[in-house]
């Protein structure tokens, strides 16, 4: 709703109760002064990897991809969270609230991510929402992993084999189980196929990893096929298909961008693809794929989109309330609004300016991060 100057943000049991210029401040109110500095909503990350790769931790010993199957949907992040993990600190020191958290790009179906507050001493009380999606991916890395072992997927034809067998026997283990509760006879469980039932009937997205163009068009191509909700993860060559993503209404996770290009997939990044799949009418965030891009960055990538053509507004959007939209928690999150999360960043300067630095960061009201404490 724009830029309120003098205003004021009244807070009560960790839910913003008013703001605006002429909001009440009741006598017994504890009040923070915040004169000349800049408030924004708590910054959200959509696409994140913390606790799966937690700072510190030598890679042999991190949580992020099983590396032995191709599919394996039944893997739940939540039962890697430790928030032991430095990276939390991190990320409130630069004003980021919430985050999704995935499992890596390994294999084809990768398993649960879940939606997380980075503040807390015990895992399940920093879940916001799990499961949040379900992690799959397309292009070189699962060829990468399985090639080596001489097994599918060593092709990219090969990956999308993977993924639609995997979805073809979702839908036959909705069938069986259907057939069984009618007959009134007994159904085993299976958790491999049981955990992608949400993603088939549409209650989660599958969140899918694409660099490449001819990747994203084969996400695409198949979440179509089974009539399934999905976001395109990265999106690097987003802005080659960018009017054929429009007409599709994608919803796009862009990054990580303050990379080099390491890979084949990554040769044609660009600080443009924002802009261009917005005018096109995509829906985009901007994530930092932490630890790839450090947490505590997100608000720097954001400046950088800016600088290379989103507006000023848009670009703040991408990791506060567009980010809240990609990930279902728009009614909780993204914005200075009365009844959301009093989760809020305090700024000494413009957010957009990287010399500017978090004074303060709140979640549900409670300060999580005080400069110089």
């Amino acid at each position: 709703k724009g830029l309120i100057e003098d205003g004021v943000i009244l807070i009560e049991k960790g839910k913003i109760m008013a703001v605006g210029r002429d909001v009440t401040i009741p006598p017994e109110a504890e009040v923070t002064d915040a004169e000349g500095r800049y408030i924004t909503p708590g910054l959200i990350d959509a696409h994140t990897h913390i606790v799966a790769f937690e700072q510190g931790i030598p890679e042999s010993f991190t949580d992020g991809n099983e590396m032995t199957s191709p599919i394996t949907p039944q893997l739940r992040i939540i039962d890697s969270i430790t928030p032991q993990d430095t990276a939390f600190g991190d990320a409130l020191s630069g004003g980021v609230t919430c985050v999704q958290t995935l499992p890596g790009s390994a294999n084809v179906i990768g398993g649960q991510g879940a939606v997380i507050k980075t503040h807390g001493t015990v895992a399940d009380e920093m879940i916001l929402l799990a499961p949040s999606s379900m992690k799959a991916a397309l292009g070189e890395n699962p060829i990468g992993v399985y090639k080596e072992k001489k097994v599918l997927p060593t092709t990219r034809m090969g990956n999308a084999a993977c993924m639609r067998d995997a979805l073809i026997k979702v839908q036959n283990y909705i069938e069986k189980e259907t057939e069984a509760a009618e007959s009134d006879k007994f159904h085993e469980r299976d958790l491999t196929w049981e955990s992608l039932v949400p993603v088939m009937e549409g209650e989660i997205p599958l969140s899918i990893h694409a660099h490449r163009a001819d990747d994203i068009a084969t996400a695409i191509r198949i979440s179509e096929e089974f009539g399934l909700r999905y976001t395109i993860e990265h999106c690097t060559e987003g802005h080659i298909l960018a009017e054929y993503l429009g007409q599709k209404k994608v919803m796009a996770a862009i990054g990580p961008t303050l990379t080099s290009k390491p890979k084949l997939e990554l040769k044609n990044k660009s600080w443009e693809t924002m802009k261009k799949l917005l005018d096109a009418g995509c829906h985009i965030c901007i994530i930092t794929d932490h630890p790839v891009i450090p947490i505590e960055h997100l608000s720097l990538c954001a400046s950088l989109a800016f600088r290379a053509g989103l507006s000023r507004e848009d670009a703040l959007k991408c990791i506060t309330l567009y980010a809240a939209e990609h990930l279902g928690i728009e009614k909780r999150l993204g914005s200075i609004d009365k009844g959301k999360d009093a989760d809020l960043v305090i700024w000494d300067g413009d957010p957009l300016d990287s010399r500017s630095s978090v004074v303060m960061t709140l979640i549900e009201g409670e300060v999580v991060f005080e400069k110089g404490q």
